[in-house]
């Protein structure tokens, strides 16, 4: 009986090994994309470049910000391996100050979870100065 189950146990494990070796797998260029400073309501859009870099098609099943002021856009179609795709982020750049925010992604890859992140802050416009400058004509005197 312990042989039974000992052999049961191994033939598991290496079905699992072998599915797992044959797994798709997500491979990003980068996991976090640094915005830096950048002005109140700038072009928040980043993205995310990966490569399926296992033997199975690579596909995204879920992107999840960590709040409403970080959207994700994700490829919903297989990524075949070898092939290489992007996964869009759009931060809300109204929200003034610095920002450290993430995107789960959940694919079947044999790493089921991976979490990306998004830093920078978010500085207000310069202020404009509007005070009235006097300009001196030609050949005029400005008097006190």
């Amino acid at each position: 009986m312990k042989h039974l189950f000992a052999s049961l146990a191994f033939v598991a494990f290496a079905s699992f090994s072998a599915t797992a070796q044959n797994a798709a797998e997500i491979s990003f260029e980068s996991e976090t994309v640094n915005y830096g400073q950048i002005e109140k309501n700038a072009d928040g859009k980043r993205e995310f470049t990966f490569t399926n870099t296992g033997k199975e098609p690579l596909i995204i099943t879920n992107c999840v910000g960590s709040c409403g002021c970080t959207v994700p856009q994700w490829p919903k179609t297989p990524i075949a391996p070898g092939a290489s795709a992007a996964i869009k982020v759009k931060y809300d750049t109204r929200r003034v100050g610095r920002f450290q925010k993430t995107v789960t992604v959940q694919s079947n890859a044999s790493k089921a979870r991976t979490v990306l992140t998004i830093k920078g802050e978010v500085l207000l416009p310069a202020a404009n100065n509007t005070a009235p400058v006097k300009i001196k004509a030609a050949g005029s005197k400005i008097s006190k």
